[in-house]
């Protein structure tokens, strides 16, 4: 195979053909240029971007806070009496029915007493008997006192006139004598008379029949049934008629015009409360919340649960409120009305025990100072120290930017929280 030489000449004269030529020469070394400048130069890395961080923040305000405590409680009645007749008798008759408003000492209802009213009867007899036997004995008794004192005061003068008929030798020693013993015998015969023994016996059958008699009359009594409190009865289980089981209530009356809620809380709780503390009391879907106060810190510890009984008792107009239902209780142990106050999701807490909180100025850069805190309201928190209101406070985000060795060196993204209807959507 030949090879046909192409010489400068004909490259020159051959337009064309040279102008090719030329332009892949031209590319060649661009090439050529661009690979030599490469193999010479280090790969340039691009500057490292700062760190994002999005963050939530909220407002540290001065305002007042207070110091609450929240507990679940159930309601009990101002005032109750689960009234339980002393004696096993049918009713009779009744006076109220359930709904009934009744006052104190009202007549509610009777039980049979027939027996009990003989037996009342036949006491008072007796009573009576004894009595009259007493007043009999008592005469009897000032009758031979009397009889007694005179018989010893004519011994007396007997025995004086003896002596001084002695005296002048008109009768001899054994009359005077005579004259003694006799004295002697009627001052005994007035000093038993003094004491009375008859009259002591009496009296005392007077007490045994007084005795009895009340006993009847107080048997009589229990078969009528009255209101020992103020209020409305709850319960009636019986009709006329009937016979009440033993030890059974008859009927029951509450005070509903206030209600008591009974919460169980912690001792350090239960440290931060005092009765007169303002209070309310809330069940749901049975209107606004009712102002109350504690009444009650109970200052033995429950033994089985080891928390603290607190009541919590406010008015209850129209007995709104049903006792036995559950209600939420909220009561305020302390109030500070000039106080800093932030959100508590914005604090952070160091293995230390130190507490702070990042800040964003108006560049939007973050800062870490140390606060020290006062007492909590739910998700809020009074800060004692550090500072000094109207600054703005991370509460989400904050963890992330506490990890960073310079957090000034962050970008901040701030984020608008989202409404509860805007989490739920998601």
């Amino acid at each position: 195979m030949s090879r046909t030489k192409i010489s400068l000449f004909d490259l020159t004269t051959n337009s064309e053909a040279s102008r090719t030529i030329w332009q892949l020469a031209a590319l060649g070394g661009l090439a050529l240029a661009a690979g030599l400048l490469l193999s010479g130069c280090k790969t340039a890395t691009p500057a490292e971007d700062a760190p994002t961080v999005t963050v939530q923040v909220g407002a540290a305000e001065n305002q007042p806070i207070q110091l609450k405590v929240i507990a679940d409680a159930v309601l009990y009645p101002r005032d109750q009496a689960a009234i339980v007749p002393k004696i096993i008798a049918p009713v009779k008759k009744f006076y109220v029915q359930r709904g009934s408003p009744v006052e104190k000492d009202q007549l509610l209802a009777e039980l049979e007493n027939q027996d009990l009213a003989g037996a009342h009867q036949k006491s008072l007899g007796g009573l009576q008997q004894a009595q009259a036997t007493y007043d009999m004995e008592v005469q009897k008794v000032a009758q031979d006192a009397k009889l007694a004192k005179q018989t010893m005061d004519s011994a007396q003068k007997l025995y004086d006139s003896r002596q001084a008929l002695y005296k002048e030798g008109a009768i001899s020693a054994k009359d005077v004598e005579d004259a003694n013993v006799a004295l002697t015998q009627a001052r005994n015969a007035y000093e038993l008379a003094q004491k009375q023994f008859d009259l002591k016996v009496a009296e005392g059958q007077v007490n045994a029949a007084k005795g009895d008699y009340a006993s009847a009359e107080a048997n009589v009594s229990y078969t009528k049934i009255l209101s020992p409190i103020r209020g409305v009865v709850t319960d009636r289980p019986n009709y006329a008629g009937e016979t009440p089981a033993a030890g059974a209530p008859l009927i029951t009356i509450m005070d509903l015009s206030e209600v008591v809620a009974r919460v169980h809380i912690s001792q350090l709780d239960a440290s931060r409360l005092k009765a007169g503390d303002d209070a309310t009391i809330l069940v749901p879907g049975q209107g606004p919340a009712l102002k109350a106060k504690v009444t009650l810190v109970s200052p033995a510890l429950d033994p089985n649960s080891t928390t603290v009984e607190v009541w919590v008792q406010a008015p209850n107009p129209g007995g709104r409120l049903k006792p036995g239902v559950s209600a939420r209780v909220t009561m305020i142990g302390q109030t500070v009305t000039k106080a800093i106050v932030a959100p508590a999701a914005a604090l952070l807490t160091d293995t230390d025990g130190v507490t702070s909180m990042i800040i964003l100025d108006t560049d939007n850069k973050p800062h870490k100072k140390k606060v020290k805190v006062g007492i909590r309201d739910g998700g809020d928190i009074q800060i004692t120290d550090g500072l000094q209101g109207g600054e703005r406070v991370v509460t989400v985000g904050a963890f992330e930017l506490d990890k960073m060795d310079d957090m000034t060196k962050a970008t901040i993204q701030v984020q608008s929280p989202k409404m509860p209807d805007e989490e739920e959507d998601q």
